[in-house]
């Protein structure tokens, strides 16, 4: 406690600060800036955010409500506020400012932060042999360490942590308690005698009763000493590091989850993972220990450089260096490479040990077989992980939500511009930030998302908490994880939904999901709509605006599959201005797992004849296939129709045999961009504007008939791709062009999963510019489905505002 003296004259104030200001070390700093200005009170958490009172002389009070917000601490996210007169109270004045215990009643209402990379001060101390935490994996402070995934409730105080049992030793509870320590009142806060430990078991040991250790946790055995020893070795980090660079695979437990780890310059060992992880072509991101290490292998500006060393920590995609020394199928046939700094002191650790062994780069892919969640309790990855992984690191301190790293692109936007981040993958580090809600909502909210690259979201009042990356919801294993991340969501920040909104897909799991809840109000969103709101209310607009919508799927009003749509509207409503030329989808979903079904359909369009099979497609398809898809394209039998712009990009992918079929969602696109050559503009091929049934319609059939020319001219596939992605982003300018002079509407979105094609999207960016056309582009979340969810919760308030 600080102790100050009487002022001549006193004022008392009592102060309510929102925002991220729960375990981010705000007590503390509100204690020190009380004691430099000789002031007394006392400050807590509670359910709301933080409630302080101060005492002083007025020109005391009023300075430190003026530094309050603008010095917070560094991982604070001050929202509002809120200060008024109390009467002063006699004989405090004099007396000490306390830390109080954290009130624990009233309705949860305050934001917990995201998980934070280690800072610098950890950083030394883990490198330092003469600290008491030297190599300790799990040193943290206030300014740095878990938070969301250790949280299991409001407010932010050690008991409602998974760090509760694991009390403190005499050395940990006297920095807890000392307002001079960068560890007062760290939550986590943990050194070798007290905290969580780790071992390292092999292939199959990490079955046997007994290793688990404390009852019921999964975790090794933690105490005492600072690190378990793992046969012998006296670290079990550095032992990890040697497995791996002998060419292991290792399973290593970290904040949010498992990974699956492998040294990346050995092509047999990547290969290896890859069979036995069943991911046969999808690219596995890197860590490495430095920014230098990352330079060797990616290309990279300030902007990459500025993600690359944030709090957050994200796989930051960036152009592949032509000699990166990785192996060839880390990434076969991608044009970027995913690499990421360490951010946990354990992945600190264990890259600097690689290092040192000559070991640059680490792969560092999800815990998971191919599309399931990934592992993050104990049982399950020794079930599910013990085929992939020869070893596993081992942790005992337990997560409560898994979260899976966080993507992040950076793109161009033009002369005079800043280059601006673009989500990919929105989790770890960035999850649960709050986002302003535009208009707020008078009802509790649930968006239940969509189907692949799946998030919710729920909204309260002004705010909404778009959830971390969930996965596709095309299996049990994620369906549990998404409804258990409702549950949790709703639980930390005291939601109670009265409307759910869905998508119109009746068969997605999360509108079954929704519409199985009781006593609430439904609202359907369009698939598109939801796009075209979640970028209208990430930067704070209500519309209306035109937007060019493109992606793989989305169900259409009118019972089609939609995909490459022009739209007008706000958050609340829409109409469709414009679409891509329909096309039947043979088979229907084989259609999007073998594209050249789509290269087929599209072929089908130009003559009234079947068309021939391309030689580009003889090794990949029969000609019987071929015939057979080429019927079902004429007839349409078992062959909705779709507007879909993903489709168009598999069609012509596969027209120029780059992927007939895909192994992963968006591959067939992914490796058709990253076959461009050259960085100048090209002659676009032609994609006129045509009437459609809802407006204008795109026209991609003399496309199709100049790309089958230039195969027959023996035209590279790297200028065809180029071609093909100038016609696209002419024909998406001069639409939205049209719609918005028709409309008198200047703004415009792109969204849509398509649009995380860096060259589409840059390219579209300068063509609407230059005719004076304000844009907006998705960059809190992701452009594909991983918005929809935030989306489906501004339509859903907004039309609750209209109807109030």
């Amino acid at each position: 406690m600080i102790s100050v003296s009487a002022p001549a004259s006193a004022r008392r104030i009592r102060v309510r600060v929102t925002g991220v200001v729960q375990g981010v070390g705000f007590r503390p700093y509100v204690y020190r800036l009380a004691g430099q200005l000789g002031l007394s009170g006392w400050v807590l958490n509670d359910s709301r955010g933080v409630l302080l009172e101060v005492e002083g002389g007025s020109r005391a009070v009023a300075e430190f409500l003026r530094r309050l917000g603008p010095e917070a601490p560094p991982l604070a996210i001050v929202d509002s506020v809120h200060s008024s007169e109390r009467p002063v109270v006699p004989g405090e004045a004099a007396g000490p400012f306390e830390i109080r215990a954290s009130d624990g009643g009233g309705v949860p209402d305050a934001p917990v932060s995201a998980d934070s990379a280690a800072c610098p001060d950890c950083l030394r101390e883990l490198c330092d042999p003469q600290d008491r935490r030297y190599r300790y994996p799990f040193i943290n402070c206030t300014n740095c360490g878990p938070r969301f995934t250790i949280v299991r409730g409001v407010p932010y105080d050690r008991p409602l942590t998974s760090m509760s049992e694991f009390p403190m030793c005499e050395a940990c509870e006297a920095e807890y308690d000392d307002p001079g320590d960068r560890r007062f009142h760290a939550q986590p806060n943990a050194c070798p005698v007290c905290g969580p430990s780790v071992v390292l078991v092999a292939h199959g040991s990490a079955h046997r009763p007994g290793v688990a250790g404390r009852p019921g946790s999964g975790g090794p055995v933690a105490r005492p000493g600072r690190v378990v020893q793992a046969r012998g070795q006296p670290d079990p980090i550095r032992a990890a590091a040697v497995a791996l660079c002998d060419g292991d695979i290792v399973a290593i437990k970290g904040i949010g989850g498992y990974h699956l780890a492998c040294r990346a310059d050995d092509e047999p060992v990547v290969a290896r993972l890859r069979s036995r992880k069943h991911r046969e072509d999808k690219p596995f991101a890197l860590m490495v220990a430095s920014e230098a290490a990352a330079s060797a292998l990616v290309r990279l500006g300030a902007a990459e450089r500025g993600l690359l060393h944030s709090p957050a920590r994200p796989i930051v995609l960036a152009p592949r260096s032509a000699q990166a020394p990785v192996a060839a199928s880390v990434a076969p046939r991608a044009r970027e490479l995913g690499v990421m700094l360490p951010y946990s002191p354990l992945h600190h650790l264990l890259a600097h040990d690689l290092a040192g062994l000559g070991v640059t780069a680490l792969v560092l892919t999800s815990g998971n077989v191919s599309d399931e969640p990934i592992a993050y309790t104990d049982p399950d990855a020794f079930a599910r992980l013990g085929p992939i992984a020869d070893r596993f690191l081992l942790h005992d301190r337990p997560i409560v939500t898994r979260t899976d790293d966080s993507v992040v692109r950076v793109v161009g936007c033009g002369p005079g511009e800043r280059p601006r981040p673009l989500m990919i993958r929105r989790s770890r580090g960035y999850v649960p930030a709050a986002l302003p809600l535009p208009g707020g909502t008078r009802r509790d909210v649930l968006g239940c998302g969509a189907e692949l690259k799946h998030t919710f979201c729920l909204a309260k009042g002004s705010r909404a908490w778009v959830s971390h990356h969930i996965g596709d919801l095309r299996n049990y294993e994620t369906l549990q994880s998404f409804t258990e991340g409702v549950s949790h969501f709703e639980r930390l920040f005291a939601v109670e939904p009265s409307v759910v909104a869905h998508d119109l897909h009746p068969e997605y799991l999360s509108t079954k999901y929704g519409l199985e809840r009781e006593g609430v109000q439904f609202v359907g969103v369009q698939h598109h709509h939801a796009h075209l709101a979640a970028c209208l209310a990430e930067h704070g607009e209500t519309g209306p605006a035109v937007a060019a919508i493109f992606d793989g799927t989305g169900y259409g009003t009118d019972g089609t599959i939609w995909g490459g749509e022009f739209l007008l509207g706000d958050l609340a409503s829409f109409t469709r201005v414009g679409s891509l030329l329909p096309v039947r989808l043979p088979g229907g979903e084989r259609a999007i797992r073998q594209p050249w079904r789509m290269a087929c359909a599209w072929l089908s369009q130009l003559s009234e004849a079947a068309p021939a099979l391309p030689p580009t497609l003889a090794a990949a398809v029969t000609p019987q296939a071929w015939s057979s898809v080429g019927g079902l394209a004429q007839t349409g039998l078992n062959s909705p129709l779709t507007t879909s712009m993903g489709r168009l990009f598999d069609a012509v992918a596969a027209l120029c045999g780059v992927r007939p079929t895909v192994s992963y969602e968006g591959q067939a696109a992914i490796e058709f961009e990253a076959a461009c050559t050259g960085e100048t503009a090209a002659d676009p091929y032609p994609m006129p504007l045509v009437t459609g049934r809802d407006g204008f319609a795109l026209d991609p059939r003399p496309l199709i008939a100049a790309v089958m020319g230039d195969l027959g001219a023996d035209v590279t596939v790297g200028v065809i791709a180029r071609r093909f992605h100038a016609a696209v982003a002419a024909a998406t300018v001069c639409a939205c062009a049209r719609a918005s002079e028709a409309a008198g509407v200047d703004t415009v979105v792109l969204s849509g999963g398509v649009f995380q094609n860096r060259r589409l999207l840059e390219t579209c960016l300068a063509g609407l510019r230059s005719r004076g056309l304000r844009v907006l582009v998705p960059e809190l979340l992701p452009a594909g489905d991983g918005g929809i969810a935030f989306g489906q919760v501004a339509v859903a308030a907004a039309r609750l505002r209209e109807a109030a």
